[in-house]
């Protein structure tokens, strides 16, 4: 009996070492982020009202009917007018960029960027084991990831990963790349740096599909300092619980609707199709249906299926009536599992359309508005700079959770969820300034200096002359 009793022994306690190495590699495979720094340039690189004005005059391809476009344009954009570009344009060499100019712009952010981010984090770049950086009009050699090992000298031992053309929603790719990394080697500390280089993807020509990326898109970026180390838990300010990537590449619609390419002239651009807000809807539609399952609570799932079911049954027999195009709520309740929602500053109509699909208040797409409106389209970084803006508020609270949602060119969708580890206040980029947000109004004064131009006439329009 007692042999028997030892030979049932061993088979369950080397059950119990497995399932006990089977949690603890899962807890080592975790997530963490332990800081974030959002960039801010110097305020020379400010773009106000006239300025813009300066820079549209410039461009001599443009007629009556296009001043009309880009005003309109950026009338209802919702972008203010303390956002920021790049040094060319205030040297007026837009229309003739240099190699130079994108790689110094650039380095100005990861410069300043990453260096407040490892001294105020206590981390020496020599003990970063992992580098992503996603910046997607720019291709230099050698790489930009190789740029920064060489300016903060670090080992040689770094993996190193490098995206382009992966669009605004580069910054969950690049977070799925450190979090696979992660799941294969223990202890590490990993940087992901997101920006966008606007200095040499300035369009010159008239096409409106193109122009009007010149008067969404803004410098900014954000570096990222990430772990495994669970014994670093106690310092994370966010724990990563699930990440889903959608990509519609397959389909011609999807993959030609956000794209770069050239005009009837030659001249470069980023062309945005009438069809992007269709191809966007079918993506982030497709993404909820992956992700809704691992973010919300049973209960809520049973809820919308039974709702479904009975809309469904009501249905059956009734006249099929028109459909009116724009987004539809999607009938969830994603509050249920989500308590904060990180959305892309793609434009006023996207924060809108993502609010009308999640049933969203105003409370809610505040920090995405107020991005907008202070930051503009700063691209794959822009969903960072919502999120400090909730840290600003100080609404993040330990045992929150936050849903982030970007779209980029492909066209993709990417979407993930956060743990709030501990409670968070610090103003990161919006410290100086959180106390004006939101401002009374977020109308710009665009319309009121420019809007004349509706008045006139294209037959005997001249524009005035400084």
């Amino acid at each position: 009996m007692e042999l028997f009793s030892l030979l049932l022994f061993f088979p369950i306690l080397l059950l119990c070492l497995k399932l006990w190495k089977c949690v603890n590699d899962r807890r080592d495979q975790e997530c963490y982020i332990l800081d974030y720094q959002c960039y801010k340039p110097a305020d020379d690189r400010m773009v106000g009202t006239e300025f813009c004005g300066e820079v549209i005059k410039r461009n001599k391809n443009l007629g009556l009917n296009e001043y009309k476009f880009l005003l309109k344009a950026i009338v209802s954009s919702g972008i203010g007018e303390q956002t920021y570009a790049p040094r060319i344009m205030f040297s007026g060499r837009e229309e003739s960029p240099k190699l130079a100019d994108g790689i110094l712009e650039m380095e100005e952010f990861f410069h300043d960027s990453i260096g407040k981010l490892l001294s105020r984090a206590g981390v020496s770049p020599q003990e970063i084991d992992l580098l992503v950086v996603n910046v997607s009009m720019l291709s230099a050699v050698p790489c930009l990831s190789t740029r920064i090992v060489n300016h903060y000298k670090m080992r040689e031992d770094i993996k190193c990963f490098n995206l382009t053309g992966m669009g605004c929603s580069a910054s969950l790719i690049s977070l799925d790349i450190v979090r696979n990394v992660f799941k294969s080697y223990k202890n590490k500390y990993a940087l992901l740096v997101t920006s966008e280089s606007l200095s040499p993807n300035w369009y010159a020509g008239n096409d409106r599909s193109m122009i009007l990326a010149n008067c969404l898109f803004r410098s900014g970026g954000c570096a990222i300092l990430l772990t495994n180390n669970k014994s670093l838990k106690h310092r994370a300010m966010f724990k990563l619980k699930c990440l889903v990537r959608t990509h519609h590449g397959a389909r011609d619609e999807s993959y030609n609707c956000c794209i770069q390419t050239e005009d009837e002239q030659g001249r470069v651009g980023f062309h945005l199709g009438k069809n992007l807000p269709k191809a966007a809807t079918r993506s982030f539609v497709d993404n909820l249906r992956v992700i809704s399952p691992k973010i919300l609570p049973v209960r809520e799932l049973v809820r919308f299926m039974l709702a479904s079911l009975v809309k469904k049954w009501n249905r059956q027999g009734s006249t099929k009536g028109t459909t009116t195009p724009g987004p539809v709520k999607s009938g969830v309740n994603f509050k249920s599992g989500v308590d904060h929602f990180c959305i892309h500053t793609g434009g006023k109509a996207v924060i809108d359309g993502i609010g009308i699909s999640l049933d969203l208040t105003e409370y809610d797409l505040e920090p995405a508005r107020m991005t907008l409106h202070r930051f503009g389209n700063t691209s794959a970084s822009s969903l960072w700079y919502v999120l400090s803006y909730m840290e600003a508020k100080k609404r993040l609270k330990k045992g929150d959770k936050v849903l982030m949602i970007s779209f980029g060119a492909g066209f993709k969708c990417n979407s993930c969820l956060w743990e709030i580890v501990r409670d968070l206040g610090d103003g990161n980029v919006w410290k100086d300034e959180i106390e004006k947000y939101p401002p009374k109004t977020l109308l710009n004064p665009y319309m009121e200096k420019y809007g004349w131009i509706q008045d006139e006439d294209i037959s005997t329009f001249k524009l005035p002359q400084d």
